[in-house]
């Protein structure tokens, strides 16, 4: 079961000091060209410092720069109480190879100009946004490095990359004296649940928090995909109809929607609500970044934390969207190799 919290009830992130709120403030939806305009956008910034909220995360390549903007001019008054978060690797502007991707050069060149957008002297958690796999671990490292020591960024992150690389990354980091990964930012939902097959382990081990990105699975788990409400589901500039045409919403999708709002009817909460509190129940999971475009969203997510889950409620969500976790995974909880490995013995688990 897990207590009801607040926007104020901060944890830790990762193996670092610094304190996050435990539902973080996506701001890919500020801008009219993803989401709210600018009035909205405030109101819901507003909104969520106002109640104790201080972890915002964005990116340079949200609304081409828009979203950092409107991030840099909310957050001007209130700086000193916040935590920002952006992210470097992807461009809009076609033609420059250089523009793009994981190396020094990108990283330094979004830094100076995320650093003008949000009007501020540095970034306080600094993402790779995406792997590239072609720019050396050790370029990507040692330029983190570097800004650290110059005080543009603070802590780091990574987002989008697959487990045995971030492992890669930590441990290097760790052995040369580098600045090490503070965040990992993946999808994660009751949909796309395979990021516990090593990505979350593997930041567990490696001291990394985890701040899942759509908990709302594009918004499927938000009660318009449950069975009886597929007529909505078109609406909000057409989400609804791409994710159908696309293939995304499937059996399964519907199985998982319809226990969602089961579950949630249950409790006298709201589909959205229960979807982000069963991200919040994993203990490797920091602050899951949620994302609105109207007010009426962003009240009903943050609600999210008020949100008690019993285990007979996660049980049934667990078995409705439950994955095939693969090889060697599968192979190592068999029956067979257990057996093998303890001699027939009960051995418990190391604790926490």
């Amino acid at each position: 079961m897990n207590n009801p919290l607040s926007l104020e009830t901060y944890r830790l992130l990762g193996r670092s000091g610094l304190r996050a709120s435990p539902l973080a403030l996506g701001t890919m939806t500020f801008g009219e060209e993803w989401g709210a305009d600018e009035k909205e956008s405030r109101r819901i910034f507003d909104a969520y410092v106002d109640q104790g909220g201080n972890f915002v995360d964005t990116a340079g390549y949200y609304a081409d720069g828009i979203s950092e903007e409107l991030t840099g001019k909310f957050a001007k008054t209130k700086r000193e109480r916040l935590v920002l978060s952006t992210k470097y690797s992807l461009t809009r502007k076609i033609g420059d190879p250089n523009g793009a991707g994981n190396s020094r050069r990108t990283m330094v060149q979004t830094v100076e100009t995320s650093l003008k957008r949000l009007r501020t002297d540095r970034i306080d958690l600094f993402f790779l946004h995406v792997w590239d796999d072609t720019t050396p671990a050790d370029e990507i490292l040692r330029a983190f490095d570097d800004l650290v020591t110059q005080g543009k960024i603070l802590y780091l992150g990574i987002s989008d990359t697959p487990a045995w690389q971030m492992a890669r990354l930590q441990v290097m980091a760790e052995l040369r004296g580098w600045t090490q990964l503070a965040a990992l930012q993946a999808e994660y939902n009751l949909v796309q649940r395979t990021a516990e097959r090593d990505l979350i382990p593997a930041a567990k081990a490696l001291g990394i928090g985890v701040m899942p990105w759509s908990p709302l699975a594009s918004g499927m788990l938000s009660g318009k995909y449950a069975t009886g409400a597929q007529a909505a589901a078109g609406e909000e500039g057409g989400r609804g109809a791409m994710l159908t045409a696309g293939g995304r919403v499937n059996a399964r999708v519907t199985t998982i929607a319809d226990t969602v709002k089961v579950v949630a009817d249950e409790i006298g909460a709201t589909s959205a609500q229960v979807a982000i509190a069963w991200t919040l129940v994993n203990p490797a999971v920091v602050s899951p970044l949620v994302g609105a475009r109207t007010m009426r969203q962003y009240e009903d997510n943050v609600a999210a934390l008020g949100v008690t889950l019993e285990p007979a409620h996660l049980a049934r969500l667990e078995a409705a969207s439950q994955f095939d976790l693969g090889f060697p995974h599968e192979f190592l909880k068999s029956p067979f190799i257990q057996h093998g490995l303890t001699g027939g013995t009960t051995i418990l688990p190391r604790s926490a």
